[in-house]
Formats: C-alpha cells, structure tokens, sequence
C-alpha cells in the first residue's frame, strides 16, 4: 500500500517552497522566522526563562540567516558548490542548535548553579525532586496525603505526572548535589543527541537492497539526504523545541526516541524499535500512542516482527510501572492518572486556547464535551487503523503526526509546546518514505496479524 502523503492543499503549498533552491529558501524563512520569533520571547515573554532562552537564541538564529544568505549567494554563482549542498545544510544545522538550545541551556544551567531560582521552569525541578524520591524511597511519587500536608503554593510541584523512567534523569542533581552539570536539562540533551545521531545513521545506512545501491551518492540519495536535514531541522532548531529544550526539556528526549524507533522500523529492525519506543514510553504517556501505531505496522509485517516490537514497546514501560506500583500504588495513580484527568488537589497550568481547553472552559459541561469528542477521535483512529493498517514506517509516521495533532486540540488541558510532537513527526515521514527498503516478502510476512486491505 502506498504510504500516506500530506493533504494536497499542504503539498501545494509547502513542496515548492521546500525544494526552492536546493531546500535553502525554506531554510531562509525557517531560521528568519525563529529570529524574529526568538526576539520577541526576550522581549514579551512572562516566563524568565523563556526570556533569557531569547535573549540568546536571537543571536544563533541572526547568524544562521546571515549564513543561508550567502550560501544562496555561492550557489547562484556555482550551483554544484559544496558551500550550499546538502552536507553544508547539515552542519548549519548542528551548529545553529548548539546556539540556539545547547547553549542557552548550558548558560541557564550554569546560572542556575550559582543560586539563579528563575532559570529553569517548573518540571525541570519536579523532575529532579523525583529523582531524589527515587533514590531515597524507590518511587519517584508523592501520595495525595504527602501532597496535601505541603503549603498551598508549593503542591503543584508536588505532583510528578510523568511515567517513573522520567526520574532517573533527576538523578545526577540527587547524587552530586546543586553544579551545572547535574541539571536534568543536560541530560535531556545527551539523550536526545545520542537518538538523533542514531537515527539519522539509521536512515543513512538503510538503502541497503541491490536497488539502493545502484543510487547511492546519485540524485536519489541526495534527495534522501535533503529529507533528513529537514527533518532534523524542524525537531531541534525550530524554536518550539529549541526552547523547550532549553528551559525546560522533558519532552526532547521522547520525542528523539519516537523519531529513532520509527527510523529503526524503516530499516526493518523492529526489536531495536521496540526497545526506543518503549524507553520512550517509560518516560511519558505521550509515547504510548505512538506505540501503539507501531504495533499496527508491526502486526502487518507478520507474528514473530509483531513480538520483536512487542517486547519493547510493552515489556519496558511495564517493567517501570512495577517497582512504583509495589512500593506505593496510590501514589502512582494520583500522580499518573487522577493529576492529568483534573483530580487532583490542584489542577494543572496546561492552559495553551486550543479547542478543547476552550470548550472545557467556555461550553456548559464543557469537560465532559471535550472529554466526549477526545474518545470519539481517538475510535475513529482506532477504526482507521484497523480497517487501513500503515504497511510502512512513513505511513505510521504520517498516522502519528495527525493523530497526536487531533489530541493536542481537544485535550482540555494541553501546551502550545505539545505541538512540537506531530511537527516532527510528519517531517520525518519524507525521510522515511526514502530510506526505506523495498518492501520483500519474506515467511515472516505471510502471516500476518492483521488482514491485508485493497
């Protein structure tokens, strides 16, 4: 089956600009844009961080602009020059998120060391909290009694609404005590750069049938070359993520595991994906559906691909759960699930005016509306799914990306920041569509869990 492509409204509009000049037009707007962006955080922002994540970010983004403003230069003078190629994109690319989020997130953490209380936002220091439970008493949760007995003001970083491999990037900062380097964002960062890096020799290295290497440095591969940068781009230096990363950081490094296990499904090493996914899952629920899509597309590939994956998309974020849930279960429920559903002691300050905080707040019973509407997008997926399963990783890809959107729209509690998750999904599919193998019909394939469709 033919993997899903972007509504052509979409591919009108964003492929011609996104091959403009080798992909450098895009890149112009792109880091342009995070400028004008970025300066405006440093200016208007609320959140301190935020602000001095600006003030810096500013400066990466001016000088990645000035930078594709010459490599248009060379290449209208030279349109084969190595200047303006992919390769170059590639390195702009890593040197503008080291200045646009590695190295804000190095200066607030240093900061931050030297006694700075508002250079790092809230779950930085939840997590972290988390990790030194974790070390003391096996769980990185507090229950609703241990919650309530704290002041007013303070019960909201009570509350640890992550999944318990979360806390072990508290860890350092519980162990070495108050330095730079023990700040959880650092970690975050490591994580995150380890995934990339993975994936993308992943899908560098997946054209490995006959076919593939009879293109491999021709126009083909450049092509494929050219998706990755993109891809890459829009999961770190977009400023949704770049600022996220540096002020914050949770999400990154799930996000980076979701992009590597879909990378590893494409070159068809579904246990290693198995194993991204479910750390990714151990960490935050977002995963989860992401999961699951991936055990769909597993299912398809037939019984014993299915369990590969199955092993570690479950097995991991089970084997989290257990030790939480042996030493304190209430504890795990009121942290995991009654905080997020809004039955908690205080409710949580995810408040981005997308439509489902919108009806929530403004529609008579509109939590219950929202909640409605929630369930009914998630069927209609669920019915997608069963009657077109995805049969490629850019295909899954593509489901993620959309279905993760809807979520973030009728969630009744969500972020702007969430949005960070279908962006990079849906811009990794290009990718994907290209490294992949051709598809080989194997023994494995010819049992497959979920019937094959027209």
């Amino acid at each position: 089956m033919k993997p899903a492509d972007p509504p052509s409204g979409l591919r009108r509009y964003w492929l011609p600009l996104n091959r403009a000049a080798g992909g450098l037009a895009a890149d112009l707007v792109l880091y342009s844009l995070s400028a004008v962006f970025a300066a405006i955080t440093a200016v208007t922002s609320t959140l301190l961080p935020h602000r001095a994540w600006g003030s810096v970010a500013t400066v990466g983004y001016l000088i990645a602009t000035l930078a594709v403003v010459g490599q248009l230069v060379v290449r209208r003078r030279s349109l084969h020059s190595p200047l303006a190629g992919v390769p170059a994109r590639a390195v702009l690319t890593v040197v503008t998120w080291s200045t646009t989020a590695l190295l804000p997130l190095v200066w607030q953490s240093i900061q931050r060391a030297a006694g700075r209380t508002d250079r790092a936002q809230e779950e930085v220091v939840v997590i972290e909290q988390s990790g030194a439970r974790l070390l003391d008493h096996g769980t990185p949760f507090l229950d609703r009694d241990a919650i309530a007995a704290l002041p007013v003001d303070e019960r909201l970083l009570g509350y640890t609404p992550y999944q318990p491999g979360m806390a072990l990037f508290g860890l350092p900062r519980a162990i070495v005590g108050n330095t730079w380097w023990s700040d959880a964002r650092i970690w975050f960062a490591l994580a995150t750069s380890i995934a990339l890096i993975i994936a993308v020799l992943v899908l560098r290295r997946s054209d490995s049938t006959p076919a593939a290497a009879v293109t491999r440095g021709t126009a083909e591969a450049v092509t494929r070359d050219a998706a990755i940068v993109r891809a890459v781009q829009l999961a770190t230096v977009l400023p949704v993520c770049a600022l996220t990363l540096a002020t914050g950081g949770d999400d990154i490094p799930v996000l980076a595991l979701c992009l590597l296990a879909l990378a590893l499904c494409a070159a068809r090493r579904e246990g290693a994906a198995g194993v991204a996914v479910g750390l990714a899952a151990a960490l935050k629920l977002f995963a989860w559906p992401i999961g699951l899509v991936l055990l769909v597309l597993a299912a398809t590939r037939g019984r014993r691909t299915f369990l590969r994956l199955a092993a570690g998309t479950v097995g991991l974020p089970v084997l989290a759960l257990v030790p939480a849930q042996l030493v304190d279960s209430a504890a795990l429920v009121e942290n995991v699930l009654r905080f997020p559903l809004g039955h908690g002691l205080v409710t949580s300050p995810a408040q981005s005016p997308f439509p489902g905080y919108l009806i929530a707040n403004t529609v008579p019973g509109g939590r219950i509306v929202a909640a409605v509407l929630l369930v009914a997008a998630g069927l209609t997926i669920a019915v997608w799914l069963a009657r077109r399963p995805p049969r490629t990783a850019a295909a899954a890809a593509v489901v993620c990306g959309y279905g993760l959107l809807t979520a973030i729209l009728l969630m009744p509690s969500t972020r702007f920041g969430y949005l960070l998750y279908p962006v990079a999904l849906l811009a990794l599919a290009p990718a994907l569509r290209r490294a992949q193998p051709s598809p080989v019909e194997t023994p494995d394939r010819v049992d497959p869990l979920v019937p094959s469709t027209p």
